[in-house]
């Protein structure tokens, strides 16, 4: 199925059910509105001369009439390039330019991202208001779209065209783009359908960006003729009460969000009886956290673990595992893995010489199946980088898989610590750091040290209302559950630099302390 399909079944399922509708409920579309919407878009671009996998960006706050131009961007087979609200003009030029982006519809509220974009862009020939307020001169989405009643012909089947441009965001080096087929959303798709069932079609969440990991993950929603709540970023006491009052029963959010609803002081006063599955990603959540959020949310968790090469469910750990987990002490270190292998991936561990390694050996996550992308668009050298032995993808992530096949993260390769000669994995550190009382996020981080070669060093975000934390509690904590050679010498109170998505960017965080510096290790 193409990912408009999809979206289709959908409309074939619940034509006049709500398909989206705004937290605030100002804004509810049924499915047949919004396919009417994404058919007039879709003809209004064929009428400029868009086709199959012409590159179309979307530049929108989380907002249905935004989704809609993505969709009728589909419904051409053109590709989708989702275009984070919250990045700047310095990041979004290069991947338009990367992929050769033609179209671009934007938000008049990100009218001055967009002007610096459009300025600062050779490839954008088109440029579409979606409301009121655009730059002089270009069409506004309600007169620029073809009449109503307009339809275009459904797609042909051709499920290897790309059908999402992902930006890998720069974080780890120059930003590349992973072509995202239709192939490859279907297998995501069914994953979802296979491991997260609803007795009843799922109403979701959508407070983190569409542009990101909740963008996609709507496509299994609609294909159950299920809703969508629309939330413009993720306000905790806001959202929260959506989940009470909206019957959601689906939400992904990553952990550091996670984190600042579980930090509302009357976080347990909500009804939370909705909840099927609360997806988390991006990064594994801290036990301690999630024992948390397990005791406030319900036996709900599911983790999910992937990447934009291999998007979103190479891994699944299901609430059921989490919640025997965290009843049985003997099973407790499960919920520290990222889960198992779902049923589209195969997930295995490699050594640096392409050697596949055994249970509990530490070595690199690699990963095979229709998930994995073909290759980087345009950068056939890093492309190459990413292909092991055996048909299998690097992920770059390292970690070990215990006899019950639960696949456990150590960490980033490139974020090891060699300190005194011994390699550390800041990732353990960190989740010792999280059990702390009023700490919001942490990072671990190697810094320049004329003995130790790199100095295990923390960084450590506080909560607004945390008591004040002596960086010796730190220490004194860390040297018991880990030893001395992981205990870090310095702890640094400080905010953490965070990616549009609000990632932890250790690598711009690790640059600030290596400047002027000969070397990087």
């Amino acid at each position: 199925m193409l990912l408009i399909d999809t979206f289709d079944r959908g409309v074939a399922r619940n034509p006049e059910g709500t398909c989206f509708l705004t937290a605030d409920e100002s804004v509810r579309m049924s499915y047949t509105e919004v396919a009417a919407l994404s058919h007039r878009v879709a003809a209004a671009l064929a009428a400029h001369g868009v086709e199959a996998e012409t590159r179309v960006g979307v530049l929108s706050p989380n907002a249905p009439i935004g989704f809609c131009c993505v969709l009728g961007a589909l419904r051409l087979n053109a590709s989708w390039v989702p275009l984070n609200a919250k990045a700047t003009a310095a990041d979004l030029v290069p991947l338009l330019e990367l992929t050769d982006c033609e179209v671009l519809f934007y938000h008049p509220a990100l009218l001055p991202l967009a002007e610096a974009v459009l300025e600062g862009c050779d490839t954008v020939r088109l440029a579409i208001a979606i409301e009121e307020g655009g730059r002089p001169g270009d069409p506004r989405l309600g007169e620029w779209m073809a009449p109503e009643g307009t339809t275009v012909p459904q797609p042909p089947h051709e499920p290897d065209r790309t059908a999402i441009m992902f930006g890998t965001g720069g974080t780890t080096g120059r930003s590349k783009a992973v072509p995202i087929t239709h192939r490859m959303a279907e297998a995501m798709n069914l994953a979802f359908a296979g491991h997260m069932p609803e007795p009843q079609p799922p109403t979701m969440a959508m407070a983190a960006p569409m542009t990101h990991a909740a963008g996609p993950i709507c496509f299994p929603v609609f294909a159950e003729g299920g809703t969508v709540v629309v939330h413009d970023g993720v306000v905790p006491d806001l959202l929260l009460g959506s989940i009470e009052r909206h019957r959601v029963s689906r939400l992904f959010l990553p952990p550091t969000a996670i984190y600042a609803l579980l930090s509302v002081p009357d976080v347990r006063s909500y009804d939370f009886s909705s909840l099927r599955h609360f997806i988390y990603a991006a990064a594994p959540m801290a036990v301690d956290k999630l024992e948390e959020a397990l005791d406030v949310f319900g036996p709900v968790m599911t983790q999910t673990f992937g990447q934009a090469e291999a998007p979103m469910i190479c891994t699944v750990m299901t609430p059921a595992e989490h919640v025997a987990a965290a009843a049985d002490p003997a099973l407790r270190n499960r919920l520290a893995s990222a889960g198992r292998s779902s049923l589209v991936a195969e997930v295995a561990i490699m050594d640096d010489d392409g050697g596949l390694l055994g249970p509990g050996e530490v070595g690199e996550i690699v990963v095979r199946g229709s998930l994995v992308m073909a290759g980087y668009h345009k950068d056939p050298e890093q492309s190459q980088a990413t292909r092991r032995p055996g048909g299998w993808h690097g992920t770059s992530d390292v970690g070990r898989i215990d006899e019950h096949g639960y696949v456990f993260i150590v960490d980033r390769k490139r974020d090891m610590i060699i300190t005194g000669g011994f390699n550390v994995w800041p990732s353990e550190i960190e989740q010792v750091i999280h059990t702390v009382e009023g700490v919001r996020d942490c990072a671990v981080i190697g810094l320049p040290d004329e003995k130790w070669g790199e100095a295990v060093t923390a960084v450590v975000e506080l909560r607004e209302d945390a008591p004040e934390i002596e960086a010796e509690a730190v220490t004194a904590l860390c040297r018991e559950r880990l030893g001395p050679v992981k205990t870090p010498k310095q702890v640094i109170f400080r905010e953490l630099p965070r990616s549009p998505n609000g990632k932890v960017l250790k690598r711009a965080l690790r640059d600030e302390y290596w400047t002027d510096r000969a070397r990087a290790v």
